[in-house]
Parts: structure tokens; C-alpha cells; sequence
């Protein structure tokens, strides 16, 4: 899978991911991952990616031309789908970085300043993903955590395939309270029934513990409202 990255910091998004199963994965040929500057599809001797918004208002606008030169400059290697990276857009969840993750690749575009010009969602048929109700000061760090939650559901990319069916939002009922050695730690000793060799019974304490942390994150998500 390739994911193409569309930013004016393209600098932040390859370190990133020189370590890690994603890292791994890159130098092994699973995943491709190429970052690239936006203000090398401007036309103007000050590569000016931004300008002010029509009807007014504070901030400056990115610019339509060098953000569409660039995607459609991607398409012979990219036919993967257009992101946007809005906080309007739809919500990231497991659900959606399984469904992109089967994609041939992704472009991302990063958003900065106040925002894109909106004539890009129209041309390119762009989609646009949340990474959650909040404002970051632009888009590389949402690019980063889509790419990281999408790559690692890639055939290949994590080694031990089993352990994704542990996700703790994968269908089965998962994230439960893990332990390891020692079993005592400053008087904090690991439950007894994960030492007690009886697996029916630690699956049934680990799903209860499961249900139970997913009712908390329910109940504190109503609270908030």
C-alpha cells in the first residue's frame, strides 16, 4: 500500500515512521510512504501556497492550484482515494482504517492556515476524515495517525496477525487490564485468576473486564454532553 502525503512541513511526516512495525514494514517493500512539499507546485518566485479569504474574515486560504497540480501529478503512481483531513469530516475509527486500509493507497492532503479552498473537495473528489473534535495547528499530526491506524491493518505489516484480533476495538470483545512480571510490584499484585492456569476462567475474567471498561468510556462519553 503507498501513502502519498501533500503538506508544506513535509519534513515531520517521514521520521515519524523510521521506527515501529510501520517503519519495518517500509523497509521491507509492504508499505510506501513519500512525502511531498506542496511549494514545489507553485508558480510564483515567493512558492505562495496561501492567500486571503474572499468575502474576508482573519487567517489566509490555501490555495486550489498547487494542492490539485500536486494530487493529479500523484495519480500514475496513486489511484487510492483523496483525504482531507477536516475536523467536520467523518469520524476515524476501526470500522474506517479497515475499510482504507484495503485500499491500493492514499493521498493525503494537509490542511494549514484557516483551511483549503473548497474548490479542491470538488475537483478531486476528495474525502474528508476527523481524527477527533479538536483543532490541531494543522494537518501532518492527523495525516500521522491516520497513516499509522490504516498501515498496520495491512497484510504484512504487523508479524504476529492474532494479536490485531486483540485490538481493542476489533469485533471480538477485547482491552482488558494486561499484566506481566512480577507478579508483585510495591504491593500491587496481578489478579489471581491470571495465575491460576485456568483459561475458561481467565476468559471470562478478561471479557468481564472488557465490558466493563467499555461501559465506563460510554457512561464518561454521556457525562461530557
Amino acid at each position: 500500500m503507498r501513502f502519498d502525503v501533500v503538506t508544506i512541513f513535509p519534513g515531520m511526516i517521514d521520521p515519524v515512521f523510521r521506527q515501529g512495525v510501520v517503519g519495518r514494514a517500509i523497509e521491507r517493500g509492504v508499505l510506501e510512504l513519500h512525502a511531498h512539499d506542496l511549494r514545489d507546485y507553485t508558480h510564483d518566485r515567493h512558492r505562495q501556497v496561501d492567500d486571503m479569504p474572499f468575502g474576508g474574515g482573519p487567517g489566509m486560504v490555501m490555495k486550489p492550484e498547487p494542492v490539485i497540480e500536486a494530487v493529479e501529478s500523484l495519480r500514475d503512481a496513486n489511484r487510492g482515494p483523496v483525504i482531507r483531513l477536516e475536523p467536520w469530516g467523518e469520524r476515524l475509527d476501526q470500522d474506517l482504517a479497515a475499510e482504507l486500509s484495503k485500499e491500493p493507497g492514499l493521498i493525503i492532503v494537509c490542511g494549514r492556515y484557516e483551511g483549503i479552498d473548497d474548490r479542491v473537495r470538488t475537483a478531486l473528489g476528495a474525502r474528508e476524515i476527523s481524527i477527533g473534535d479538536f483543532v490541531l495547528s494543522g494537518g501532518e499530526l492527523a495525516a500521522i495517525v491516520l497513516i499509522d491506524a490504516v498501515a498496520r491493518l495491512v497484510p504484512g505489516v504487523v508479524g504476529d496477525p492474532g494479536s490485531l484480533a486483540q485490538d481493542t476495538f476489533a469485533e471480538e470483545m477485547t482491552g482488558w487490564p494486561q499484566f506481566t512480571r512480577p507478579a508483585e510490584f510495591r504491593g500491587m499484585a496481578v489478579p489471581e485468576v491470571l495465575l491460576s492456569g485456568d483459561h475458561a476462567r481467565i476468559e471470562r475474567w478478561r471479557r468481564q473486564q472488557a465490558a466493563q471498561r467499555r461501559v465506563s468510556k460510554h457512561e464518561g462519553a454521556i457525562n461530557k454532553k
